[in-house]
């Protein structure tokens, strides 16, 4: 990828994550990214573009990590490897993390942005669920959607609550829910 390209987008997670949906103008991110002024309108004409181009790299970013933690071979990796996850989703990539959920909110009213952001979900899913799958799931859809779900709501309380306790126990009886 074009690294102002790159830097663009590294500096619209930056407000997004630090300063919300109103932090992020085109303008702002020129500044933000040390590019001259219209590099950002150079690569995302709109709002609209800029807003979906943001959504599809946290994806890009982040699915390497997610293939990396879904490669169990029994149940205790499984949650072994969504207690890392979660640590990296919101310690080291917190503020992709804030970022993205930005985005969940104002896709609520924004089918473009809705829609990038079920694209970035149904890269992530399949992995998920071959992970349950080859776990002996007896619905592999309906055991990676509980997973998904669970592992969703503990990263919403980790950002936006700072409600950062063990994860493991609640991981342990969804995933042994989910195998049942």
């Amino acid at each position: 990828m074009n690294g102002s390209r790159s830097r663009v987008l590294a500096a619209a997670v930056d407000l997004l994550a630090t300063g919300g949906l109103r932090a992020l103008t085109h303008v702002r991110v020129d500044e933000r990214a040390a590019l001259p002024k219209g590099s950002t309108s150079n690569y995302f004409r709109t709002r609209a573009t800029l807003l979906t181009g943001v959504s599809e790299w946290i994806v890009e970013q982040e699915l390497p990590q997610v293939a990396t933690a879904f490669e169990p071979r029994t149940p205790t990796e499984l949650v072994d490897g969504l207690c890392a996850l979660l640590d990296i989703v919101t310690r080291d990539n917190r503020d992709l993390t804030a970022a993205r959920l930005v985005l969940f909110v104002e896709a609520t009213h924004n089918r473009e942005l809705r829609e990038a952001l079920s694209r970035g979900r149904a890269a992530l899913e399949p992995v998920v669920v071959s992970a349950v799958a080859a776990l002996g799931a007896s619905d592999p859809q309906a055991a990676a959607t509980a997973v998904i779900a669970c592992f969703e709501g503990l990263v919403l309380h980790r950002i936006a609550r700072g409600e950062y306790s063990d994860p493991r126990p609640v991981f342990d009886v969804v995933v042994r829910g989910a195998l049942a």
